[in-house]
């Protein structure tokens, strides 16, 4: 997947001085390179029976709906604190500087459905890791946590052991 690499924008001091973005959007708009993004994941997860392919607000939401549909499976969103209309379900989790809360529909999941997790970045784990929970507490089974691209010296990996977690891209720094 390294050919991938140079469709990543990467922009420096964004959102603040020291932080380097890596920017898909520039993946995005290219059909090849966002076509092998959905095959990859596709690839990985086809072996394991997959029910629903959650995505986590915002840019989880381009990714996990073409994948859900990649494995014939449904989709599932988890947002932002007040934007579903149902009874919902919610998990706070500790971010560098306070807390954020992520929500699911409550009959989203049903016991011991088998749920792939699809974001577009893997950075501290936190969110990966508080969507976890989500699941888990819902009744269904986490299959897997696909990521686009993980930053591997923030070591989010670490917070999601126990699961499957694949990266198509990884950067050292």
């Amino acid at each position: 997947m390294i050919e991938l690499k140079p469709l990543i924008r990467e922009v420096q001091d964004f959102p603040k001085p020291g932080v380097n973005f890596y920017d898909i959007t520039t993946l995005l708009k290219d059909a090849s390179g966002f076509r092998a993004v959905i095959e990859r994941l596709k690839e990985h997860y086809q072996p394991t029976p997959v029910d629903l392919v959650l995505g986590i607000e915002a840019r989880g939401f381009i990714f996990a709906p073409t994948v859900a549909y990649a494995l014939n499976a449904g989709f599932i969103p988890v947002r932002k604190p007040k934007k579903l209309p149902a009874a919902s379900e919610f998990v706070e989790y500790a971010l560098e500087y306070g807390t954020d809360r992520l929500e699911i529909h409550r009959d989203a999941i049903k016991s011991g459905q088998s749920v792939l997790i699809v974001d577009d970045v893997l950075a501290t784990g936190g969110t990966a890791r508080a969507t976890t929970q989500l699941v888990e507490r819902l009744g269904g089974k986490v299959a897997g946590l696909g990521f686009v691209i993980e930053l591997d010296f923030l070591k989010g990996r670490d917070r999601l052991a126990g699961y499957d977690v694949f990266s198509l891209l990884n950067y050292a720094e």
